[in-house]
């Protein structure tokens, strides 16, 4: 059961639906989508597919990565590595017909760090936006690129971090801003770089307690999310053991949660005035927290926290006043977004590490087998459609205009209503 703190009256009488994306339906931007949500408002997407049903492309992608696509105009957008990590590239693909328009050697690497097997070296999404894609590889660099040309605007190679497993957070975009996380094992840092030039704005050290000196314990692998509440923009920031909510502007801390943990992977979630957090290993995996206050609000601002069925590496999704998420293992939950309270919980086959989707009523989740059940995002729990490719899924899908386009361990996908699989190159 989850456990419900002095906040959760406050907080009951804020929470409503999840507001609308504001992006067009058209663009995939970053990790998760747009507005980080992992929701789209298209409409018309396919619910059944195969290798020979409704696809509309396949293209294969060399090397290995679990970087999502981004979408924008008629291009998409993934990052992928060598096996050993050696050389890390970027591939643009005309959204279209799938052929590979720009495949790009970015960075070279005569020794990389090691990388844990369930990891990859091309593990953080790209962002993209008109006329640019943001390529981050962690502490291997981060690069711009024209879209157009290919032509590389600008990199950095001095940011650095012993990420200990391989990278995993993913940048994000916020006005004239790249925003970086390292959370490693020998330092832990936020950087703000200007997106035209990638200068430095600012930095900001963790100042976090993390009651060891054990670097292992201090590691953190999410992205974080802008929001606005209350009319003041607050950068959430997961880290170990905390998280921080920062000015984006200028890197000022404006309040922390403490929750223990480390390895913390899900993107944040806002919805309805509250934020879930998912601070990774510890005892309660998943909070609802106000964003609303300021210094040290552990005991004032946790609505209610619990750790049923709470996944280590996916991010859970926020439907009106359902959450849905699906343990790393197979179990799909529903629980009361005001509450935590339990509505449902179901075995299903098949791990996940994949950041479930939504749209249409319906919620995606894609499986390391390659399997992808798509159930109602209702109070009921009920498959609507079971579907299989041939390789299984580490990457988060992307959702553009009436099609997902889809990342396996060897394809890139674009599913669509009423097309036969045909190949991209």
């Amino acid at each position: 059961m989850p456990i419900l703190t002095a906040a959760c009256g406050l907080a009951l009488s804020i929470v409503s639906g999840t507001p609308a994306p504001a992006s067009a339906p058209e663009r995939w931007t970053a990790f998760r989508g747009s507005d980080g949500s992992g929701i789209s408002q298209a409409e018309g997407l396919p619910l059944r597919w195969s290798e020979t049903e409704n696809v509309r492309w396949k293209t294969p992608v060399h090397g290995r990565g679990w970087s999502s696509p981004v979408v924008w105009g008629d291009q998409v957008w993934i990052t992928t590595a060598s096996e050993d990590g050696r050389t890390m590239s970027a591939m643009g693909v005309d959204r279209e017909t799938g052929r590979v328009v720009h495949d790009l050697l970015l960075f070279e690497n005569e020794e990389p760090d090691y990388c844990h097997p369930t990891n990859s070296y091309a593990s953080p999404t790209p962002a993209i936006e008109d006329g640019r894609v943001y390529l981050h590889f962690g502490t291997y660099g981060t690069a711009c690129v024209d879209t157009a040309s290919g032509d590389v605007l600008w990199r950095r190679r001095d940011l650095n971090c012993d990420h200990f497993r391989g990278p995993g957070s993913s940048p994000i975009l916020h006005g004239d801003l790249v925003i970086l996380h390292f959370d490693g094992f020998d330092r832990q840092f936020v950087a703000a770089l200007d997106k035209r030039t990638g200068e430095t704005v600012w930095r900001r050290d963790r100042d976090i307690d993390y009651g060891t000196d054990n670097g292992d314990y201090k590691k953190a692998y999410s992205t974080p999310l802008v929001i606005e509440h209350g009319g003041r923009a607050q950068l959430i920031s997961p880290a170990a053991v905390a998280t921080i909510a920062y000015d984006p502007a200028t890197g000022e801390e404006l309040w922390r949660v403490r929750h223990g943990a480390m390895n913390a992977a899900a993107r944040p979630v806002y919805a309805g005035g509250l934020l879930y957090v998912a601070p990774g290993d510890g005892n309660f995996r998943l909070q609802a927290v106000r964003p609303d206050g300021a210094g040290d609000v552990t005991d004032t601002h946790v609505v209610w926290k619990t750790n049923q069925s709470v996944p280590r590496r996916s991010t859970p999704l926020v439907l009106g006043e359902l959450l849905f998420m699906m343990e790393d293992g197979g179990t799909a939950s529903c629980l009361d977004a005001r509450s935590g309270e339990q509505v449902w919980r179901e075995r299903v086959a098949g791990a996940y590490w994949a950041s479930p989707v939504a749209a249409g009523g319906r919620v995606y989740f894609f499986s390391q087998e390659g399997r992808t059940p798509v159930i109602e995002a209702g109070r009921e729990f009920r498959i609507v459609a079971d579907n299989q490719l041939d390789a299984g899924f580490n990457a988060t899908p992307a959702i553009a205009g009436r099609a997902i386009y889809a990342r396996t361990f060897t394809h890139l996908y674009r599913l669509e209503n009423g097309t036969a699989a045909e190949g991209g190159q």
